[in-house]
């Protein structure tokens, strides 16, 4: 089984802090961003191989970065490789769902595979959810409370049926369905990929992950797993901030 961690973007509501370096790789708490998912996922069962997507630019900084982690987990059983999307700048990057199309062709035969943006920290336990999509053959998503409508009106808002069914992921809606966001992490099921394909085929949406999963949906069974946790974005400079802020105080530990 495998991951695909989609780090093309350029994060420009980051500069300058990101002008020059990639949002995924910006410390917090002393250790990248994207380090905290790796060490999330890395002893799952099953799991052999992490697949990073990441753009021209930057490309030498995940270069040095998988060096130095892999130095540090010369026993661990995951292998990490790097896919570069050719995408030089802002204006000319293809978009987070045909990242994702973009390294599936990569690899080949469609298997099961987790897929995550590499700017968000997770603090929940993914052990029982890898469990539950590992021996099943259903489609799951994350689904966290939030009360802030405005919040709500900013993210991908769940539509949610009996037994947590996926009815509809409604993105940046004016008036939100429920209380339940989708962060981007999401297990796939290997129907997926040519679903994917179809997608993006007629759609043209290119970047945000939602438009696919309220395609999906209506595919094929998608469930809603509901983790004691949170999750932290480092979507905007104040973001990043409460992030160091938070994570270096150990606040949610």
């Amino acid at each position: 089984m495998k991951a695909v961690i989609l780090c093309a973007g350029f994060a420009t509501r980051l500069y300058p802090l990101t002008e020059n370096f990639p949002k995924p790789l910006l410390p917090v708490a002393g250790q990248p961003v994207l380090h905290y998912l790796i060490e999330q996922i890395k002893d799952l069962p099953g799991l052999e191989e992490v697949h990073i997507v990441t753009n021209a630019k930057f490309f030498g900084h995940f270069e040095d970065w998988r060096r130095a982690w892999s130095d540090q987990n010369r026993s661990g059983l995951m292998a990490v490789y790097l896919h570069n999307s050719g995408a030089t700048e802002n204006e000319n990057r293809s978009g987070a769902l045909a990242d994702l199309q973009f390294v599936l062709k990569n690899l080949g035969s469609p298997e099961k595979i987790l897929v995550s943006a590499g700017d968000n920290i997770y603090r929940f336990s993914f052990e029982t959810l890898w469990d539950r999509f590992r021996e099943g053959g259903d489609h799951y998503v994350v689904a966290l409370p939030e009360k802030d409508p405005l919040k709500l009106k900013k993210t991908g808002v769940l539509e949610l049926g009996e037994d947590n069914r996926v009815l509809d992921l409604h993105e940046k809606p004016e008036s939100p369905a429920s209380e339940w966001f989708c962060p981007p992490l999401y297990f796939f099921q290997p129907s997926a990929w040519g679903l994917l394909d179809g997608f993006l085929n007629v759609e043209k949406r290119m970047d945000a992950p939602g438009h696919f999963i309220s395609f999906l949906c209506k595919k094929e069974p998608v469930y809603a797993f509901k983790p004691t946790g949170f999750r932290i974005d480092i979507g905007s400079l104040e973001d990043y901030w409460k992030a160091e802020e938070r994570i270096g105080s150990r606040a949610d530990f």
